[in-house]
């Protein structure tokens, strides 16, 4: 954590900083919520004061919103008052950017936010990073060359040039699970299920899972045909990549078993028989996750250098401005952030 200026004497006065999300979808909204109910004294919000303010004359209850001339200030804001620090270079007018739709302008500023706020954690000022949704849609507008938050913060992140390798846990009280591929086409997530990169998935998930408190992560890894391929029947990644990538691992002490039918190995650790499912794609992951509930689900990079989570859903831009979002995955997302950012990191 030094180089990124969070040693163990000043990274938990620092507050954890909160991304605004893209200001067309819930993501204000579900901020602005949160400080009406719960008011956080530990986090301040990355963003635009006036989207903010919009957020939080459409959620009613009084909320105030305070702009910070430097997140050190946010602990110093009365109760109920949001407090927000507002990078340079957000495109003007953000406020007036019409709810519910793409818009360039806001994948702009949410890129800024990101960046903003992980230049703040770089430089110490802040611990961790929670990120409310974008909208890759809007990011690709702005002309981001990063297709989400994942490979933004990998690039970010960085080492000699060289994005740092990382992966997607997603989380709740019941499951937990980790991809070794994200965004990308299905065929193209086929053609990464490589040994190296299950291998390397399996890695980050040990190192994670440790610093989580487990002595002994039991990491079961999901195939990628039907069955697991059944032998080299429906396929055989798993007979290539997937069981030699195992066999690795357990080489190195690791306590990794599979590759196990998709279908049924969530249910197996749903009822405690594995710590974590490691899964080769995007859905096969994240639909049993989200099945149950994204009201709860977080979303953790692993790998990083410093701590980052997410809720478990996008931009909801089909209700957004209804003043009906729920904020409870952000508040699941800022509560995971509180415990990681006490754990030193990669």
């Amino acid at each position: 954590m030094k180089e990124w200026g969070m040693t163990p004497d000043n990274s938990l006065g620092a507050p954890l900083a909160v991304s605004m999300g893209d200001a067309c979808g819930i993501g204000p909204e579900i901020i602005a919520r949160l400080w009406c109910r719960d008011a956080p004294r530990d986090a301040i919000v990355v963003g635009d004061v006036a989207v903010l303010r919009r957020a939080a004359a459409l959620v009613g209850g009084g909320l105030a919103v305070a702009e910070l001339q430097g997140p050190e200030d946010g602990a110093r804001v009365p109760p109920r008052c949001l407090p927000v620090w507002q990078p340079e270079g957000l495109p003007a007018g953000l406020a007036d950017a019409p709810l519910g739709r793409v818009d360039a302008r806001a994948g702009a500023a949410a890129a800024r936010c990101i960046e903003a706020a992980v230049g703040l954690i770089r430089s110490g000022r802040a611990r961790g990073l929670v990120t409310a949704p974008i909208h890759k849609e809007a990011l690709h507008a702005a002309g981001s060359p990063y297709p989400g938050h994942t490979e933004m913060l990998q690039a970010l992140a960085g080492q000699d040039g060289q994005p740092r390798p990382v992966r997607m846990m997603l989380a709740n009280e019941e499951l937990r699970t980790v991809l070794v591929t994200i965004h990308c086409s299905l065929r193209e997530a086929i053609a990464r299920v490589t040994r190296k990169n299950v291998l390397e998935t399996l890695r980050i998930t040990q190192t994670a899972l440790v610093r989580m408190g487990f002595a002994s992560p039991r990491m079961a890894v999901a195939g990628l045909n039907p069955h697991a391929g059944e032998g080299g029947l429906f396929g055989d990644e798993e007979i290539l990549h997937i069981a030699p990538a195992i066999a690795d691992a357990r080489a190195l002490g690791w306590d990794a078993s599979g590759p196990y039918a998709p279908d049924t190995v969530f249910m197996r650790a749903r009822r405690g028989e594995f710590d974590v499912v490691v899964a080769m794609t995007h859905d096969h992951g994240l639909i049993p996750v989200k099945y149950l509930g994204v009201e709860q689900g977080v979303n953790v990079t692993l790998g990083l250098p410093f701590v980052r989570t997410s809720p478990d859903h996008g931009t909801a831009f089909d209700i957004a401005g209804r003043g009906v979002a729920d904020p409870s995955s952000l508040a699941a997302a800022l509560a995971m952030a509180r415990r990681l950012a006490c754990v030193p990191s990669n």
